[in-house]
């Protein structure tokens, strides 16, 4: 199922058939997959497992809005965000009259729990946001919070504890992943030249939302120093993720789309040069691209083979250099 041009890919497989499905993590053995689904009856996105080999789903969560699950190293458990504490209900949709933007809920904290969903632990334990988290190897988590009157990148240990914040840029930082080493971090994060436009970032995050039309790639060491910017072309870049060789990164962009509404999957090399097209969807959105950690084998989401409108599923590809 790999299109035209997508020399990078072959044989990809869809998991995932019907349902928004999206930001599907390897678990370090690369036996499973945990990501959000709205799918069937729910209303809003839930967390899911699924063992790769077998097709086994389980659903982990059903109340709140949830986000960005990842598995913890040499552990039977996973980590999540969810606003299930502050309402079980899904919380409401933003008000597009301020064009696309994406919603901050306070309620979202980061939790631990067993593969099953059972046994919660609050570990973010912090009014305001909380989300975007993910783990290296050696079990460091790295997540986005508000805690500082800005969106941050911050650090902690698996119980929470150990807390450091890693950036203090005004702008929004997020959606963090470690390199396979564990010393870096690649992200994304919009900056500001123009005055205006940080009163106006600003404005939104008060009124919990950010607008994300314009991101940028940085990596650093993992403590947060050494920042250095890998894109700079001014479209929404997001989902970063390191190459097996840690040599690039890919991440999904619309920088290909004159209109900005077809993202597609870019490789980019560390010191921002040889920008390669991964995927040629060439109609909608393919990107959360994430390797497995053996390094042969990518995951993505992507509205390719959609039935429904809107669909949006997860796929495996074999990887080749």
């Amino acid at each position: 199922m790999s299109l035209p041009g997508e020399s990078h890919l072959s044989n990809v497989r869809q998991i995932t058939f019907g349902g928004e499905n999206a930001e599907a993590y390897w678990s370090f053995d690369d036996r499973f997959l945990i990501f959000q689904s709205t799918r069937d009856d729910l209303e809003c996105d839930q967390i899911f497992i699924l063992e790769v080999a077998t097709g086994e789903l389980t659903q982990l969560t059903s109340s709140g809005r949830t986000t960005c699950a990842f598995f913890l190293p040499n552990s039977d458990r996973v980590l999540f965000a969810s606003t299930h504490e502050a309402s079980p209900e899904c919380p409401p949709v933003p008000d597009r009259s301020q064009g696309y933007v994406w919603p901050l809920y306070n309620g979202y904290e980061i939790y631990t729990a067993d593969r099953d969903g059972t046994n919660l632990v609050n570990i973010s334990e912090s009014m305001g946001y909380d989300a975007e988290a993910t783990v290296s190897r050696d079990g460091n988590i790295v997540f986005t919070s508000d805690r500082s009157g800005d969106l941050e990148l911050w650090s902690m240990d698996s119980d929470g504890g150990n807390l450091k914040q890693l950036t203090n840029t005004p702008g929004y930082d997020g959606g963090a992943f470690f390199s396979r080493d564990g010393t870096k971090l690649v992200w994304r994060a919009s900056r500001f030249d123009d005055p205006v436009e940080e009163a106006e970032y600003f404005k939104l995050l008060d009124e919990g939302i950010i607008r994300p039309s314009h991101l940028e790639i940085f990596v650093a060491d993992a403590d947060g120093q050494n920042v250095h910017q890998l894109t700079d072309n001014g479209a929404a870049n997001f989902g970063p993720f390191f190459t097996p060789d840690g040599e690039s990164v890919v991440f999904s962009s619309n920088v290909g789309d004159p209109q900005g509404r077809v993202f597609e999957i870019w490789k980019v090399d560390m010191d921002g040069g040889n920008l390669e097209q991964i995927t040629h969807n060439g109609e909608s959105f393919d990107g959360f691209p994430m390797f497995s950690w053996c390094g042969t084998r990518v995951a993505f989401a992507s509205n390719r083979n959609a039935v429904a409108p809107h669909d949006t599923n997860v796929f495996i590809a074999d990887w080749t250099e």
